[in-house]
């Protein structure tokens, strides 16, 4: 007996080690790859800062280049050539303000000082022909071309070709909405699957219409079926939403309540597998623990916050929803948690019995706390 005793502990000994030896190997390239993410999300947020920082440099050179065309603009238009007397007296007025006066200040100014008026100055020459239309070359400075077409991230080849050749901007976008519609290979293998999977997508139709499972598993299953047999479309919602008798709304509710049973059951399965490793720091079995136990506790309570109303909505649709009840599922899920407090309070006691910590009662109550919590999530279910 002894020897046979022997032989099944040392069965169970290696059957932990190779599960010890596996959930290292996952956790080892689970953080190379939480490494090579981190790196690539810091290269992407430089490249977005440095885009940013091109984008808001090339803004404030177009609004600058944008305000200062319009001011000569304006100004070549409205003011009338002046006299070389006058322009003296422009310079002299300049000296003392920074601002440009114009020809009524400087009239304005004599008249009020009492110098005596100079001879009235030759009438000015007629304007020349380009500044007649001083509107008109206020409204096609190029840099308003060029911000409007940064701004709406146009290609301006294209939009140089329709102000050139004169075609409105709304036909413009017409034409090319058209064009895309006509020539997309996208929409076409939508629009050719319609015409060709028909028959095949009413025969899903009727499948999901007509199930009536009996238990959650059958649910899974199908689901799991029906996921295979759409994943042949190029794109399910594309090519559904041109049937209008698809079951949208049933379809929904068996994967919502697929999903979920399978989520809480890996729970259940991560809870049940959960084991103290001894070459681990105590600190990092612990937190192990209490994240376990903070997870089956926020996933029961979301269910059972949601229970009732999910159980309306599935039995709208003959899903079976007695899984969700505290003597089915979250019975186990609960139960299995008395694991992690076995598991728990073992690391405690060994780390208590290995070396003298000053923190010795402090560790003790922190087992203590933790027994307790696990005791109030079981006890509270079996009440």
């Amino acid at each position: 007996m002894p020897k046979e005793e022997d032989e099944v502990l040392a069965m169970e000994i290696n059957c932990l080690k190779k599960e010890l030896e596996i959930s290292l190997q996952k956790s080892i390239f689970l953080e190379k790859e939480n490494q090579e993410l981190r790196q690539e999300l810091n290269r992407l947020r430089s490249q977005i800062q440095s885009f940013k920082a091109q984008n808001n440099e090339r803004k404030s050179i177009l609004w600058k280049k944008f305000h200062s065309s319009i001011d000569i603009s304006v100004a070549g238009a409205d003011s009338p050539p002046l006299s070389p007397a006058t322009v003296a007296g422009d310079k002299r007025e300049s000296t003392k303000s920074p601002k440009q006066s114009s020809w009524d200040d400087v009239k304005e100014s004599h008249r009020m000082t009492g110098v005596p008026a100079s001879p009235p100055p030759p009438p000015p020459p007629p304007l020349p022909t380009k500044l007649l239309g001083g509107s008109k070359a206020v409204r096609r400075v190029p840099e308003v071309l060029e911000l409007y077409r940064t701004l709406t991230k146009r290609d301006a080849q294209k939009e140089n070709k329709v102000a050139h050749g004169g075609a409105p901007a709304v036909a413009f976008t017409k034409n090319m909405i058209g064009e895309i519609e006509n020539r997309s290979a996208y929409l076409s293998a939508i629009k050719s699957e319609v015409e060709t999977h028909g028959d095949f997508v009413n025969w899903l139709i009727k499948e999901v219409e007509t199930i009536a499972p009996r238990d959650i598993s059958e649910v899974e299953r199908f689901v799991k079926w029906l996921d295979g047999k759409l994943a042949s479309l190029v794109d399910e919602r594309a090519v559904l939403k041109y049937f209008p008798r698809w079951p949208e709304a049933k379809a929904d509710a068996l994967r919502e309540a697929a999903f979920s049973y399978r989520d809480l059951k890996g729970l259940e399965s991560k809870v049940c597998m959960f084991r103290d490793n001894p070459k681990e720091e105590m600190n990092v079995v612990l937190k192990r623990a209490q994240a376990l136990q903070d997870r089956v506790e926020q996933s029961v309570s979301n269910m059972e916050r949601t229970r009732e109303f999910n159980c309306r909505k599935y039995q709208a649709f003959q899903i079976p929803c007695q899984w969700m009840f505290d003597s089915a599922l979250p019975t186990q899920i609960k139960m299995s948690t008395l694991r992690l407090a076995k598991e728990y309070m073992i690391r405690i006691t060994r780390e208590l019995q290995s070396t003298e910590t000053p923190q010795r009662e402090n560790l003790f109550l922190q087992g203590a706390r933790f027994a307790y919590r696990v005791h109030q999530v079981v006890s509270i279910q079996r009440l």
